[in-house]
This record gives structure tokens, C-alpha cells and sequence, in this order.
């Protein structure tokens, strides 16, 4: 079977390499040129675990393939994805740009009965605006050509994407023909063979469980936060109340962990379009602004206690600090709305002097930020003659570090855990000052 994914981001890039593993003929396109070269060289753009050895062994097989034009391809293939992006336009709302302008180079091409699916996270009715399009330019060109318009949302946690999408736990298809049905069901046959986990749906269904998934988790997130700061306040242990509240078999324990905020690429951009979304269509999404209310605030948490410290905001001139962890989670280099954001520009504006290191996303800082921070070879390094440590991403090389070490290399003994992952009683031990999220 031979498919074309327009868009070698994290979501096409991933999702053609995963079908060249599973036998499928692969053409990814992208109008960037200088990424094309660097794939073909076997350079990967993104950072994702087990994502270059695919990618290496599905091009040099034959399978996947590399090229700046659609047309290249379009006349060879049943299935075209499209997987660009949809960022936030200045309102909120999902920016469709990209997607449109794949939906008119596909009208204005295509030769024979052709499926275009969507596989970028799009608000509800932007199929229709994809027909409405390709059908646009078939008038134009006074062609009666057939095609499909399919909805496959992605649903790949970066840092487990390869995982996520050959072992999927669900797969979303909104279709209106039974042949596009029967089409995508041949191509997802490969990772059913154990168990068919394929749900087929209406288009708009399909578009709305992609944001209602996301935004189901964001609340969780916020939800759990919002407990946390309270239990702060009366005493309680977030973490004897998280395990109590996620034994319930009608909660469970998922996405149930306090922390400084959630970021990413999908969270906070598919809750603003969601809420965007409900504008448009006249109805308020009261929790879902509750839950961008909270979140916004928790990524400044850790700040606040950091001030309170140090007794006033005035007390953190000059002062160092140091931040363990730049990606919004771990096994990532992606910064986009990450707490770590939020922090440093909090603590440059107090005057601090800020160091920072990541696993992964030091490249990614440098790019957003410039020197505006200190960039550290290891944790260890971070904290030399730093008055106070900030763990804002729970790499797992954070959770065990030499704590004799840290102790000699701080000027401080100040310890702030963003995501609760150090026990207070072991930091007790080692003479710091410990604060974390809830406890």
C-alpha cells in the first residue's frame, strides 16, 4: 500500500515512519527543504526516544521515503495524511492555514479516486472546510473526480510516542463512505491483530474526541493542583490524598500528580480551541477556563515559595538559581509552553543570576532564550554556588542525585521540588530547606 504524510513534524514524521515499519510504502513531504536534506542524511529533527533508528532502517529498507512536492507522489498513492501544523491563532482558536492550503494542492492534483486524511488536531467542522476546498479546486479545473475526506487524530505522548502509535490503546477514524472505511481499515489492519481497537465514528465526532481528550487530562492536572494548594493550607498530604481519591475504580490513578503546571504542544493549545470553539458556537466552557485559570497560576508557584524564602521579591536580586529541567516532561526537548518559561522570566525580571540544565532541551533554551541563562554541563555543575535548587521536570536522572555533592556545591540549602519526586524526611536528613507541591 503506498501513502504520502505531508508535514515531517513530530506527529507526521512519526506517524509515516511507524507505517514503513508495518510494511506500508511511505512518502513524507515537506516544504522545507533543509529538513528533507537532513532526513535524507539521516538527520532527525525532533527529539523523540527510538525515532532515529526507525526512520535510518525503514529509508535505507526503501520504505520511506523524502521529498519537498506532493505532486511527486500524489498520482502513486491511495492515502494522503496531512499532519501540519495547527498553531494557536491570536485568539485562541486553532490556525487552519496549513491544513487548507494541503486541501488545495490535493484538489488541484489528484488524477483518481484518492483519500485525504486529517491527522492534525483541528476544531470540529474543519473537515467540512477541507472538502469545501479540494471540490473547489476540482470546479475549477471542470474535473469529476471521487475522493474521501477521513479524520484520524493522533493521540502520541511525546517521549512514548513509537509505543503509543504501534501499540495503540484506540484508533479514532471519522469517515462518511464505506469505502474510506474500508480503505483506512486495511491500513491499520497491521497493528489490530491481536485486538481490534479501531473506532469508527462521524467526522465531527472524531474532531471533538481529539480535544475532549486532551482536555479531559488538563483538568485532572489542574484539578489535583488545585487540591494540592489546599492541602497546603489545612495541613493534608496530597500524595495520601491522591492514592485515596485514585483507588476509586470510577477515578483511577492517571494524570491524578501535582506538580507546576502542565505544557507542551497539546494541552494548553487544544484547551484555548476547544474554548474557542464553544465561543464560535454560542456556548461558554465555564470548567475548561477554570482549568487555564489554574494552571497558568501553578506555573508560578514555585516562585511565590521561592519569594516567601527569601522573605520578599526584593531578596532575590542577585541571588543564583539553579533549575533542573527545561522540557514541560521528560523524555522531550520541546519547551512550548513549558513552566521553565514562565520561571526564568519571573526570576530575570527579580534580578536573579538563573542556571539552568536539561537532558534534552539545552539546544531547544538556547534557541528561545539566547544567554539570558547559564547554561550547565551536568546537575552538578548547575547548582555550584547557587542559593536555591528548582526541580521543574522529573527526568529520571534527577531522582537520585548525590545529595552530599549538591550540598557542597550550593552556597544555599534552599531545595524547591516542583514535582514532588524527593522525600521530605531523606531531605529533612541531609540539612535543606524542602518545599514541594501539596505536602
Amino acid at each position: 500500500m503506498n501513502i504520502a504524510v505531508v508535514g515531517t513534524g513530530y506527529v507526521g514524521l512519526v506517524s509515516g515512519t511507524c507505517f514503513a515499519e508495518m510494511g506500508v510504502n511511505v512518502t513524507c513531504v515537506d516544504i522545507d527543504q533543509s529538513k528533507i536534506d537532513k532526513l535524507i542524511q539521516g538527520v532527525i529533527p525532533i527529539y523523540e526516544p527510538g525515532l532515529d533508528d526507525l526512520v535510518l532502517r525503514n529509508y535505507r529498507d526503501g520504505r520511506l521515503k523524502f521529498t519537498t512536492k506532493l505532486t511527486d507522489v500524489l498520482d502513486d498513492v491511495e492515502v494522503v495524511f496531512s499532519a501540519v501544523g495547527t498553531p494557536p491563532d491570536e485568539d485562541g482558536s486553532a490556525d487552519l492555514q496549513y491544513v487548507l492550503n494541503v486541501a488545495r494542492e490535493f484538489g488541484r492534483n489528484i488524477k483518481k479516486y484518492t483519500i485525504l486524511v486529517t491527522k492534525s488536531t483541528v476544531p470540529v467542522g474543519t473537515a467540512k472546510k477541507v472538502k469545501a476546498a479540494i471540490q473547489e479546486e476540482l470546479d475549477k479545473r471542470g474535473e469529476q473526480i471521487g475522493f474521501d475526506v477521513v479524520s484520524n487524530p493522533e493521540f502520541l505522548k511525546e517521549g512514548d510516542a513509537i509505543n503509543d502509535f504501534m501499540k495503540p490503546d484506540r484508533v479514532v477514524i471519522g469517515v462518511e463512505s464505506e469505502k474510506a472505511k474500508q480503505v483506512m481499515s486495511r491500513l491499520y489492519r497491521p497493528f489490530m491483530l491481536t485486538n481490534n481497537r479501531i473506532i469508527f465514528t462521524d467526522i465531527p465526532s472524531a474532531e471533538m474526541i481529539k480535544y475532549a481528550a486532551n482536555s479531559m487530562l488538563a483538568t485532572r492536572i489542574s484539578f489535583m493542583n488545585d487540591i494540592a494548594n489546599l492541602c497546603e493550607l489545612v495541613g493534608a498530604d496530597v500524595n495520601m490524598v491522591r492514592k485515596g481519591i485514585g483507588a476509586d475504580g470510577r477515578i483511577g490513578s492517571k494524570f491524578l500528580y501535582p506538580g507546576c503546571g502542565y505544557g507542551g504542544s497539546c494541552f494548553p493549545k487544544d484547551v484555548k480551541a476547544l474554548i474557542k470553539t464553544a465561543e464560535k458556537a454560542g456556548y461558554d466552557m465555564r470548567v475548561l477556563k477554570a482549568v487555564e485559570d489554574v494552571n497558568e497560576y501553578q506555573k508560578s508557584v514555585l516562585f511565590e515559595k521561592l519569594v516567601k524564602a527569601f522573605g520578599c521579591e526584593a531578596n532575590l536580586k542577585g541571588k543564583k538559581i539553579a533549575l533542573w529541567g527545561l522540557a514541560f516532561k521528560p523524555e522531550t526537548d520541546d519547551m512550548r509552553e513549558a513552566t521553565a518559561l514562565v520561571m526564568i522570566d519571573l526570576l530575570k525580571k527579580a534580578g536573579c543570576e538563573v542556571s539552568v540544565y536539561d537532558p534534552a532541551a539545552m539546544d531547544e533554551c538556547r534557541r528561545r532564550l539566547g544567554d539570558v541563562v547559564n547554561y550547565a554541563k551536568d546537575i552538578y555543575d548547575a547548582v555550584l554556588d547557587a542559593d536555591a535548587l528548582l526541580l521543574l521536570t522529573e527526568w529520571k536522572q534527577f531522582r537520585l542525585p548525590s545529595w552530599g555533592v549538591v550540598k557542597h556545591a550550593m552556597r544555599g540549602n534552599l531545595v524547591l521540588d516542583g514535582r514532588n519526586i524527593y522525600d521530605p524526611a531523606e531531605m529533612a536528613s541531609q540539612e535543606f530547606i524542602y518545599h514541594c507541591i501539596g505536602r
